[in-house]
């Protein structure tokens, strides 16, 4: 093996490898159990973003343990169209080109948009390979491609047949700049600081008289057509029935009376604009009030905004409105006000309500299936919380716009009459008007929301609505990771539409991830200019320390703070593992690797029980999805203790009886490459392949059980002589003993499997002599469970450093000591925590207060 650790000489080597031999391939004619996860898939608006790298590592280390358990496993990859996004992008090219995409035309713009997307997805699947992603390239899919866009069509067409999609004139939110309706849920609020009008509308009757109302948007004024008062409001009543006269305009409107106002806003009493505001809205429909438009789609005023205001963008004509109240005498006063402002998610331009024809999904119907299947435990959330919020969102739950005003998209599948004005909905493109035969039809001009595509996506991918091979095996998928952020967008609604087309949940177990933010705790944005590009990190650290330090920070329930510092530590891990591999490799020369029972060590024993206990607890932390858990548990393992004692241990068994040794570190290795491979896939395989092995590659190896090798006789002895030989080590680098000068140790603790391996104790630690059961009674001092160390070095003892030494050891264990008391002490630890627990806790407590008793006598004596 080459002396130093470089990523780069084998990542993309296996990568192709793993590729082009199809090991990731699921079989749908398998006789195994099957595994199957849909990946969520990214937007082609760009490249990847560290989010992605989180996720796809974590669905990378389920993909290839449970490859590795023996199941048929399916990771399906694919990309998403993501509608407004991915115009957005294009357009911004465009006017790079100084060109729109009015002046290109529909047809030029989506051949634009299919050119971006092309270039876009393979930038995509390249970043997913250099990750390591085991996807199954065979199936991948695309949401607008041909397959995809007949399962949209069929789901659109099917839900209208049932009276679950519909067409009304309804207050939507408006994105003026993306020029297209949002979903509720695509309008982000964000706390601003604006002004609260108080603007006096006159009597007709009594100009000097008049009721005052209180307003965030004087602009939207132009527009009203009625003052609303709650009818138990005494400060109204005389006024109900009667005509104000609206400023600026001169309209007369009424007063009127409505439950939906509320008494303690502002003065009591709203000005009603049934064009511009939901609740307006609502009123007007009820009290059958005029719409008046003074607000177009553009953001501009419209004409019905009257002289003087038309063409002005809406915050021009604020200005100008509360100008004109001013010389009226009708602005009352001005407030200071903090409310929450919505604003468009992806080009955070401030929304407006706007009343328009728009397509809706009507979701109660669909929403309760979907909360039912979740209370009877059919999908699980974990962490376990998140339900909650699921059951908020979707009791609370209102029906979905999912018509956009956008070209890139699906098409909504419905053609309009031009003579009788009906809508044929259909599959296929119709000739003619299903009603009155007419052949002067036209396609609906919208698109379809992006979600709705995506909500299909567990089935879609496996090719519904026909009833196919993988449909039939790989449905419903069996995990569903992705962050908490969409899981009203996208969780949600694939359990609706999972629930309604196949009858079953879409996934059984939804992991929610935390989100991805800088070592400061602050979310990572291109306006913070904190930003990191998980391929720059790759080509630094390398594919296997990127995530790795993404797994290890991946705690349930919990944000991940990233660090280049910690990136770099998670790679002079992976140099760790490199060196102690390549001496093993080194030292192998062909040697049986099968390894002889009646000539192990108790160390043999001792490191081959370690790999099947971190077996079995690495697989218990990945089945719970504690990442965090699993990874800790092998980097502090391999590093600790195979590294570190194993190895050290082994140079010295091999001078008696290395071809024995070899097999224990071959054996022990190996199943180590194998625990570590769905973490650090690149760097096992490299390794693995340069071990004695069966099959072609570690990916297809079975993953360690744990239950191969089961030596607990040995754990307490072996466990004691590291004790000893670490406390040994501590003293000689704590009083700066020289690691070339030869010491002499006496250990008070009459230990037989510690006088056996005197030779051993020797070595380590660099002894002349080494006394087991007997004390010198002077020199640097130690303590271990049950006995005394005394270390004298060839120099003359410091004695002043010593007893400084000692302070602070014994400060050490005052802290220790004063820990577990507590604990012990909090009221119901005893009651309610686990018997192994409580009873570790005082054994612990004891060894640390006879540590104490026994250093403060050595200290006495100093």
């Amino acid at each position: 093996m080459e002396k130093s650790f470089n990523p780069k000489d084998f990542e993309e080597k296996w990568a192709k490898f793993w590729r082009e031999n199809r090991f990731f391939e699921a079989d749908e004619n398998s006789n195994k159990p099957k595994f199957s996860m849909v990946i969520p898939p990214p937007n082609v608006t760009g490249v990847l973003h560290m989010g992605h790298a989180l996720v796809f590592t974590l669905y990378d280390i389920i993909a290839r343990w449970k490859r590795m358990q023996g199941y048929d496993t399916l990771w399906l990859p694919g990309t998403d169209h993501a509608g407004i996004a991915t115009q957005v992008v294009v357009e911004r090219k465009l006017k790079e080109e100084g060109k729109s995409k009015e002046e290109l035309g529909r047809k030029e713009f989506l051949k634009r948009v299919w050119e971006w997307v092309e270039q876009s997805s393979r930038t995509i699947n390249y970043q997913l390979e250099k990750l390591g992603c085991s996807v199954d390239w065979s199936r991948y899919k695309f949401t607008l491609s041909e397959e995809l866009s007949k399962a949209v069509r069929h789901a659109f067409v099917e839900l209208y047949r049932e009276g679950l999609i519909y067409r009304d004139y309804y207050m939507v939110n408006w994105c003026p700049r993306c020029h297209t309706a949002l979903s509720d849920l695509e309008v982000e609020y964000r706390e601003e600081k604006g002004k609260l009008y108080y603007i006096k509308y006159p009597f007709k009757e009594n100009p000097q008289e008049g009721i005052v109302v209180a307003t965030t948007r004087p602009e939207t004024m132009l527009g009203d057509t009625a003052v609303a008062v709650h009818p138990q409001d005494e400060r109204y009543k005389e006024a109900i029935g009667k005509t104000l006269v609206l400023p600026i305009i001169g309209r007369e409107i009424p007063v009127i009376a409505d439950d939906a106002v509320d008494p303690e806003f502002g003065t009591g009493a709203v000005k009603v604009t049934p064009a511009h505001d939901p609740d307006d809205f609502e009123i007007g429909k009820r009290h059958r009030l005029p719409m008046v438009l003074v607000i177009d789609d553009w953001g501009k005023m419209t004409p019905q905004a009257g002289e003087g205001f038309a063409g002005l963008d809406r915050y021009e004509a604020r200005e100008k409105v509360v100008e004109k109240l001013k010389e009226q005498g009708l602005l009352v006063k001005v407030e200071d006000y903090t409310h929450n402002v919505g604003h468009c998610y992806r080009c955070g331009t401030v929304i407006e309500p706007y009343p328009s024809w728009q397509w809706f999904v009507r979701t109660k119907p669909l929403a309760s299936p979907a909360i039912k299947a979740v209370e009877e435990g059919k999908t699980r959330f974990v962490p376990e919380n998140w339900t909650k919020l699921y059951f908020h969102w979707m009791h609370n739950i209102r029906d979905w716009c999912i018509s956009r005003q956008i070209w890139w998209g699906h098409r909504i599948p419905a053609w309009h009459c031009r003579d009788c004005g009906h809508i044929t909905v259909s599959e296929e493109e119709p000739r003619v008007c299903e009603k009155c035969g007419s052949s002067n039809i036209y396609q609906d001009e919208d698109v379809l929301d992006t979600w709705f595509s995506s909500a299909l996506w567990p089935f879609s991918t496996l090719g519904w609505p026909e009833d196919t091979p993988d449909l039939r095996r790989y449905y419903p998928t069996d995990l569903l990771i992705t962050g908490f952020d969409i899981i009203f967008f996208w969780v949600a609604r694939m359990m609706m539409m999972g629930l309604h087309f196949m009858k079953d949940v879409p996934f059984h177990e939804v992991f929610i991830n935390g989100l991805i933010r800088d070592e400061h705790g602050k979310k990572m944005s291109k306006m913070a200019g904190n930003v990191v590009d998980p391929l720059e990190m790759i080509e630094k650290y390398g594919a296997d320390a990127l995530r790795f330090t993404l797994a290890v920070q991946t705690v349930p329930g919990m944000d991940v703070s990233f660090s280049e510092g910690r990136l770099a530590g998670y790679k002079a891990f992976a140099n760790k593992i490199w060196n102690a591999s390549r001496f093993v490799v080194m030292n192998y020369q062909g040697e049986s690797t099968e390894i002889n029972p009646a000539r192990l060590t108790p160390f043999d024993k001792w490191i081959l029980h370690r790999v099947s206990q971190v077996a079995r607890q690495t697989n218990s932390s990945l089945r719970e999805y504690r990442f965090y858990e699993a990874a800790e548990r092998l980097y502090h393992f391999i590093w600790h203790e195979f590294c570190d004692w194993y190895i050290e241990i082994s140079k010295l068994q091999m001078r008696e009886d290395k071809e024995n040794t070899m097999a224990v570190l071959i054996n022990a290795l190996e199943a180590i490459l194998r625990m570590l491979h769905p973490f650090m896939p690149f760097i096992t395989e490299e390794i693995w392949q340069r071990l004695p092995h069966q099959g072609r590659s570690i990916t297809l190896t079975p993953y360690p059980k744990g239950d191969e090798w089961e030596f607990p006789e040995v754990m307490e002895d072996v466990t004691l002589f590291m004790e000893v030989v670490s406390e040994i080590r501590k003293i000689r680098s704590e009083n700066r003993i020289n690691p070339r000068e030869k010491i002499r140790v006496s250990v008070s603790l009459g230990n037989h499997f510690l006088s056996l391996h005197l030779k051993e104790i020797s070595a380590l630690v660099g002894a002349s002599e080494v006394l087991i059961g007997s004390s010198f009674g002077k020199g640097f001092k130690g303590v271990v469970k049950g006995g005394e160390i005394f270390v004298l070095p060839g120099k003359e003892m410091d004695l002043e450093a010593e007893r400084q030494r000692v302070e602070k050891e014994l400060k050490k264990l005052e802290r220790e000591i004063e820990k577990l008391a507590k604990r012990l002490s909090m009221p119901g630890f005893r009651e309610k925590a686990p018997a192994h627990v409580v009873k570790k806790t005082e054994e612990a407590l004891k060894e640390a207060e006879d540590k104490k008793q026994k250093l403060e006598e050595y200290y006495r004596s100093l």
